[in-house]
């Protein structure tokens, strides 16, 4: 700018300077000038972001999540003795803020030699997602941590976080269920319950007794190996309170690996399958009969021919081919019987107490997966006939041992829970005379003492029982190979305190039961082993002296062959059905 301007000798710039030239060149400094502050501007603005606003910004995302995900430790699940089943454990959890991460492929390359678990495709995605907040690797170990934070990786962080953990593995897997990666329960009480944990309302005490629940899951695992049965489950009941002290369903799975659950493991047969539970059905149709004075112990039906109705033919297992006793109906299980009982029982009797027991809807309990009965669409008389020895009806397992429970506890209804009871006992609702109550538990002895559930008698142990064996349907038809073998007991009979039911799904007879596969020979030892062993832990030792009166069988039964008391049974039920 200098060379632009002239002096004369005594250093005055002259008079011929170029005053447009000289304007123009202080105009092009200011506009440097300028660019030079407005470069500055945006490089601190930037910096500015990047540092201040950044951080706020990952704070906010980081409080959203927090505020989505309700991070307050999940409480404990326990059992009744105060046993935890399921806690949580603080863990770390792996993020990163994508807008931080200055060569994406070499993070994702020295992050997979640490985590070996992590594939590198899928990590480079998320290292390049816009947004501030990305989870990398969930519930880490601190020696995991360590490693991590030795390599530096810029925008690499570590948040606190839990793991849910259960300390027994598969015990009662079913029951607890499970959670997810966030903490969210998916399956089982975990899902039941999961606002009241995942808001830290306090632990859960369940009503299972964990010393039971493994009896239980042992002794149905050992009959379903031996059987070579594809699947079982098993429930014990407090018939007084209406609480579940163990329930199990076989295959199962390990609620700390929810990566190894399968379809089948996964499926809950105690709540959520619903079977046809067989012969044990009789004892709620004996019950509707003997309640509304149809039928007593002197009584009986003619069993010597099967019946039959158009194409069907209903026929006994073990048939004696003469006229039997109710008691006799009873002890050798008799279809026919069954079936001759129903029909003056009539359709309309036969729901009303179905309904009664709980047996015609689906059951409430603490549990998500609830299994929903499958009843006739249309019930014609064939219905009332098979559904009376537990063919043509679906219940699940539960469903089953809760109803036979107000069977044996003087006729209260209790719903079932799988939350422990604490003082009085939850009011009931009576369903049954007390005098019905216990000549059911009379034939439920005969059945264990001299009928078909022998296998479950336990010296000192008074125990009462019913056993069941339905054929399984294949597409449309039953299959004689696949059988439901199940045995539900009650004990001590004389003073009933716990119903057991065990249910093995496709049993194959072998040599020590001579191959037979029904309830008697499968499921009913193991009823009885599961008594022996629990008596004592729950406070009832055995008494050899202990004794209950059964129903007297009289094998030369002619029974009434006219017909007409039949006749007047019917009309006297109908009565007493719209008197109630």
């Amino acid at each position: 700018m200098i060379s632009l301007l002239k002096f004369d000798q005594k250093g005055e710039i002259s008079s011929g300077i170029d005053n447009s030239r000289l304007r123009k060149s202080r105009s092009r400094l200011i506009a440097v000038g300028l660019m030079v502050l407005l470069a500055f501007g945006i490089i601190i603005t930037r910096l500015i972001n990047l540092t201040i606003l950044s951080v706020h910004a990952e704070k906010v995302e980081t409080r959203n999540y927090d505020r989505k995900q309700n991070l307050v430790s999940r409480p404990d699940i326990l059992d009744r003795n105060g046993v935890v089943l399921a806690t949580s454990l603080p863990t770390m959890s792996l993020y990163a803020d994508p807008l931080k991460i200055i060569n994406a492929e070499e993070v994702a390359r020295r992050l997979t030699e640490v985590l070996p678990d992590l594939r590198s495709i899928s990590l480079l995605k998320k290292l390049k997602k816009p947004g501030r907040f990305v989870w990398l690797a969930r519930n880490l170990s601190p020696q995991f941590q360590f490693e991590i934070n030795r390599l530096g990786l810029p925008g690499i962080s570590f948040r606190r976080s839990e793991k849910r953990v259960y300390p027994h593995g598969n015990l009662a897997a079913h029951i607890l269920g499970l959670t997810n990666v966030d903490g969210e329960g998916v399956a089982g009480v975990e899902k039941y319950f999961n606002h009241n944990l995942r808001t830290g309302s306090g632990s859960i005490h369940l009503s299972i007794d964990s010393r039971i629940q493994s009896i239980l899951q042992t002794e149905l695992g050992r009959a379903i190996q031996n059987f070579k049965a594809i699947g079982g489950a098993g429930v014990v009941m407090d018939v007084e309170s209406g609480e579940i002290i163990a329930m199990a369903s076989l295959p199962d799975y390990n609620p700390n690996y929810p990566n190894t659950m399968t379809v089948e493991s996964g499926f809950n047969r105690a709540a959520k399958g619903v079977y046809e539970m067989g012969s044990t059905f009789k004892l709620f149709t004996v019950a509707t009969a003997l309640d509304l004075g149809i039928i007593n112990f002197t009584d009986g039906y003619d069993a010597s021919k099967p019946i039959q109705i158009a194409r069907f033919s209903i026929n006994d297992y073990h048939a004696k081919k003469r006229w039997l006793s109710v008691p006799e109906i009873i002890l050798y299980s008799s279809n026919i019987g069954a079936a001759k009982m129903a029909q003056d029982i009539g359709t309309k009797g036969q729901k009303e107490y179905l309904q009664r027991f709980g047996l015609l809807n689906a059951l409430e309990i603490e549990l998500p997966e609830i299994g929903s009965p499958i009843l006739p669409a249309i019930w014609r008389p064939i219905n009332t006939m098979t559904i009376s020895y537990g063919h043509g009806i679906a219940v699940s397992p539960l469903q089953l041992i809760s109803g036979v429970s107000s069977l044996v506890n003087g006729g209260i209804k209790r719903s079932p829970t799988l939350i422990k009871v604490s003082g009085k006992l939850p009011l009931g609702k009576n369903i049954l005379l007390k005098k019905t109550s216990e000549k059911v538990r009379r034939l439920m002895r005969l059945v264990v003492s001299n009928g078909t559930g022998r296998k479950a008698e336990v010296p000192g142990y008074l125990l009462g029982g019913k056993t069941g064996t339905a054929d399984k349907l294949k597409g449309t038809k039953y299959s004689r190979s696949a059988k439901m073998s199940s045995f539900v007991g009650v004990f001590p009979i004389n003073r009933p305190r716990y119903a057991i039911l065990v249910i093995v799904d496709e049993p194959k007879g072998n040599k020590s039961t001579h191959n037979f596969a029904t309830g008697g020979w499968v499921a009913a030892p193991v009823v009885g082993r599961i008594v022996k062993k629990m008596g004592p832990i729950i406070g009832i030792a055995p008494d050899l002296k202990a004794t209950f009166k059964t129903p007297e069988i009289n094998k030369n039964y002619q029974g009434v062959q006219d017909g007409k008391k039949s006749q007047r049974l019917i009309k006297k039920v109908t009565l007493t059905i719209k008197k109630n």
